[in-house]
């Protein structure tokens, strides 16, 4: 009798429900809880072509980043993301941008001087906002960004929107940023108004002519453009093309030239600067690249990356990396990556006193060099399905932690690890 009574009462719910118009349909969330990303890495690097001596000298340098992403769910169909971090480094060699330091000796380029310059903080937030449609099949998205340091800030804003058809199978985004950078030019310690010291030796009198930059700002506009499908059960596709053009002060204002055709003057062991690098004050850049992810199994992925870039200031590069995540259980993930990477030099590029103060344009950062490099890492991530593990109101959803280690055939070696948590709110 009352489980007539209840299907009774439940039919007149449905009735009533039905005189008053269509149930509305439940409509999933883009973002069900709240996530927190806890995001930290240590980089360390060494070498011998440091562009703040003018392509010799000590590249030895450290830094410790971490950033915390807060992504909250506004209502159903939006979402607010935070990205707020700080970026510490210690470098032996923006040290000697004044290797002076008021000692006695002037340290070698190959050693780090203790000037102010050797450590510095950065510190940035990158707020955005994604909006979805009903059928989840268009995305729009707004962002920001804003990052500080001793001699650069930097302002960016963009949007982006992105459509799916065919039932999840394509995807085709667009996004566009501006970035409006601003530097607090540091130069050379010796290229400064007032600089004298009596310790200078050299054929002749140390006389150096520094134009001042004609602008302090550096400008970047950005257009990505990205295609994406799935190609079958175990294929999945990408096409990739940015379109960036900058232009204002290009080059580093602190980074040393020593020409060919001038005499050298040093104080002690350190050579002291002709100029500093000159590069043109406009840049256009065109990667494109491909991705394609091939499931074989339940225990095997791999993921494959080609890129190929070029610019108006003559580079031409290559980039080709493999991921192979390898499923040991539900939880435990291990993936393999190794990463080619090769370029041309650019016009301007010179090494350690071969070019000549006639020049125009000049440079020697060796990242503008002829190199090719080799990257090998091994990642280990682990996924706690039930989110069991908490920190105060949220759950562990996922840890990654992944070691790299790259060399560049101009002798730079680095080391990286990064470590990240992501936490989901109840």
């Amino acid at each position: 009798m009352k489980i007539l009574t209840f299907i009774l009462l439940l039919g007149s719910i449905f009735w009533s429900r039905a005189q008053e118009g269509p149930i509305s349909t439940y409509k999933k969330r883009v973002l069900e809880a709240a996530e927190v990303n806890l995001l930290m890495s240590y980089y360390q690097q060494d070498g011998e072509h440091a562009a703040v001596t003018g392509g010799e000298g000590t590249e030895a340098l450290k830094d410790v980043s971490s950033s915390i992403v807060v992504s909250l769910p506004l209502n159903a169909d939006d979402v607010l993301t935070v990205d707020v971090g700080i970026s510490a480094y210690s470098s032996a060699s923006t040290s000697n941008i004044n290797p002076l330091d008021g000692s006695n000796t002037v340290v070698s380029p190959f050693s780090a001087s203790s000037g102010a310059s050797r450590n510095d903080v950065l510190v940035y937030t990158n707020p955005s906002y994604e909006h979805s449609s009903d059928d989840r099949n268009s995305i729009w998205r707004a962002q920001a960004s804003f990052s500080n340091e001793f001699d650069y800030f930097s302002l960016g804003f963009g949007g982006g929107y992105t459509r799916l058809f065919n039932e999840k199978n394509t995807e085709i985004s667009a996004n566009a940023q501006v970035f409006l950078d601003h530097w607090n030019p540091q130069i050379p310690i010796e290229l400064r108004d007032g600089f004298y010291d009596d310790r200078i030796t050299g054929d002749g009198t140390y006389n150096p002519v520094f134009a001042e930059f004609s602008t302090d700002k550096r400008n970047s506009y950005a257009i990505s453009l990205s295609f994406s499908q799935i190609l079958g059960r175990k294929w999945q596709a990408s096409f990739l093309m940015d379109l960036v053009l900058q232009d204002g002060l290009l080059g580093t204002p602190f980074q040393r030239i020593y020409f060919g055709d001038v005499n050298d003057f040093y104080i002690d062991e350190f050579q002291l600067a002709d100029d500093v690098e000159r590069l043109p004050d406009s840049r256009f850049k065109i990667p494109l690249g491909i991705r394609m992810n091939y499931y074989l199994n339940d225990f095997f992925i791999f993921r494959g990356y080609y890129r190929f870039y070029r610019d108006d200031w003559g580079i031409n590069a290559n980039t080709v990396s493999l991921e192979v995540p390898i499923k040991l259980s539900d939880s435990f993930t291990v993936y393999p990556i190794y990463r080619f990477y090769t370029q041309t030099a650019s016009d301007y590029f010179y090494k350690t006193e071969d070019a000549l103060s006639t020049y125009i344009f000049y440079t020697s950062d060796y990242d503008l060099s002829n190199f090719h490099a080799h990257q090998y890492g091994l990642g280990l991530q682990y996924k706690d399905v039930f989110a069991d593990a908490r920190l105060f109101l949220f759950g562990l959803k996922a840890l990654d932690l992944r070691l790299n280690r790259y060399n560049r055939s101009d002798g730079l070696d680095a080391f990286i690890v990064t470590f990240g948590a992501t936490f989901v709110g109840e």
